[in-house]
């Protein structure tokens, strides 16, 4: 005996087991030939999404966010163009399909309506280039707002991801449909405010020509925009300034480098005698004097 011969009788076993339903068979040879065919579908849909994937990767003359964009349309076409094989080697007719599909496809549709919208979103968001991954976002949160760098943008969401290492996944349809503040989207340029006071009766000039120093030895600091100063008040304790600073790295952090220039400014107002004011308050007793004083008259 022959395995084709073995084959065959093994088939005729496994198609035994089952129950005819009008004039269709259901044994258990067909259920595992469904199965087999639906793990080859998967198999192959992921082999090839990361062929593509890897093809987009090394395409030099793309940027970034149309890499991402063609890698989404060919896993897309990819998942398609298997599902459709599959159907065909199971021998489900196509025309018998759509009678099922528009039931079927409608439940989906309510079932699957954010999964689908946020798909789309995360297309759009990508055609119109209006956040992009590498670009730099403000996340508000619970504690306030926070800065990431965006890392991904997925089927279902994008993945932001804080100086703290926390990673946000935000549903692309928020994105798209809310105001959202990104810090490079136009430039990479961003501007820091560092407030500094100083004693009442400092030279502000020789203030100013400090704080200017102190900013340029910044090592992220911009040369271009350069740094400026400027007096923004007069406080209760102090004369109160601002530096204003440039930075291109906005994804490293915006108050280590906040801190590394208020450093500066401490060694440099140590060396040249300038004065950090300390908070101060005038009380005035004249009311609980005389109250006192009319006590004892009484008394």
């Amino acid at each position: 005996m022959t395995w084709q011969d073995g084959l065959a009788r093994v088939v005729e076993h496994l198609d035994a087991i089952g129950f005819n339903y009008g004039n269709t068979r259901i044994s258990l040879y067909h259920a595992i030939i469904v199965v087999l065919v639906v793990v080859a579908v998967i198999v192959v849909g992921r082999i090839a999404n990361t062929v593509s994937r890897r093809i987009f990767g090394r395409i030099t003359n793309l940027d970034a966010t149309q890499r991402v964009l063609g890698e989404k349309l060919a896993s897309i076409a990819v998942w398609i163009i298997t599902v459709l094989i599959g159907i065909d080697m199971l021998g489900i007719s196509l025309t018998a399909l759509t009678v099922f599909s528009g039931a079927f496809g409608l439940a989906i549709g309510f079932g699957l309506q954010k999964t689908f919208g946020n798909l789309i979103a995360g297309l759009i968001l990508l055609m119109d280039r209006s956040i992009k991954p590498g670009d730099v976002i403000a996340i508000d949160n619970a504690t306030g707002t926070a800065v990431g760098q965006v890392k991904k943008i997925g089927i279902r969401a994008v993945s932001v991801t804080t100086r703290d290492k926390i990673e946000y996944l935000i549903p692309n349809e928020n994105l798209m449909t809310s105001q959202v503040e990104n810090w490079s989207y136009s430039s990479r340029e961003v501007r820091v405010k560092v407030p500094v006071g100083v004693a009442y009766g400092s030279d502000i000039d020789q203030v100013e020509s400090l704080l200017l120093q102190a900013a340029r030895a910044v090592p992220r600091v911009r040369a271009q925009p350069e740094p400026s100063v400027w007096l923004v008040g007069f406080g209760d304790s102090s004369v109160d300034f601002e530096i204003q600073i440039w930075i291109t790295d906005p994804e490293e952090g915006v108050g280590n480098v906040r801190s590394d220039v208020l450093k500066r400014v401490w060694h440099l107002f140590k060396e040249h005698g300038v004065e950090i004011p300390f908070p101060q308050r005038d009380v005035n007793f004249r009311n609980a004097l005389q109250v006192v004083r009319e006590d004892l008259d009484k008394s």
